[in-house]
């Protein structure tokens, strides 16, 4: 079966049923250890500190109303 044939076939099933079809086929991409949003040692890092600050200070997270407003506001 092509591509093209398989999309058709998708795309005659129900909207619940393309719905799953295209979580199960992000989740098999976003899970590849070596896929497009695998992160390098550096940014893994930096992950890991950014996490350790959360940790010994929450208060200085910011909610994401707040993150939200501040984005909306720079498109306003």
């Amino acid at each position: 079966m092509t591509r093209h044939e398989l999309v058709d076939q998708l795309l005659k099933l129900s909207t619940e049923e393309r719905m799953q079809a295209a979580e199960e086929l992000w989740e098999s991409v976003a899970n590849e250890p070596d896929g497009p949003f695998a992160l390098s040692d550096e940014q893994m890092r930096e992950l890991e500190r950014r996490i350790d600050e959360h940790e010994r200070d929450p208060s200085t997270a910011t909610s994401w109303e707040v993150v939200r407003a501040r984005l909306l506001s720079r498109f306003e």
